[in-house]
C-alpha cells in the first residue's frame, strides 16, 4: 500500500500581546482541526489512528516555536512538525511588544 493524501486542513492562529510564537503556532493548528471532522480513515476502513499528518506552521522567526508543543494538538494519529519562515509579527507603536500571527496547514495521509 502507498500513502495517500486525504485532506489538507489549514488555519491561522495568534498571540495578541505576548508575542508567543508557540502559542499562536498551536492556535493555528487548533484552528485548522478544529473547523473540520475528518471521516476519511472510517470510510475506508481504517482505524483513525492510522491517521499520518504532516503539520506545515509559519511564522517570521521559525526557531521560537516548540515543535513538540504543536504536536500535541493532534487529537488522533501520528505527525510531524515543519516550520518553515512565513506568518506576520506587527509591533506594537512604542515597539514594546508584538502581535505575532501563524499559518498552519496539516496535511493528512494514509496507508491505502
Amino acid at each position: 500500500m502507498t500513502m495517500k493524501r486525504m485532506a489538507i486542513e489549514i488555519g491561522m492562529g495568534t498571540d495578541i500581546r505576548g508575542a508567543d510564537y508557540t502559542k499562536a503556532a498551536v492556535r493555528a493548528l487548533r484552528d485548522a482541526l478544529w473547523h473540520n471532522s475528518l471521516n476519511v480513515a472510517d470510510a475506508v476502513g481504517k482505524p483513525v489512528d492510522s491517521m499520518v499528518v504532516e503539520v506545515l506552521i509559519g511564522v517570521p522567526k521559525p526557531d521560537l516555536v516548540d515543535k513538540a508543543e504543536v504536536l500535541k494538538v493532534l487529537p488522533h494519529g501520528t505527525g510531524t512538525v515543519k516550520v518553515y519562515e512565513g506568518g506576520l509579527e506587527i509591533f506594537n507603536d512604542a515597539g514594546t511588544g508584538s502581535t505575532v500571527l501563524a499559518h498552519a496547514a496539516a496535511i493528512v495521509r494514509l496507508d491505502i
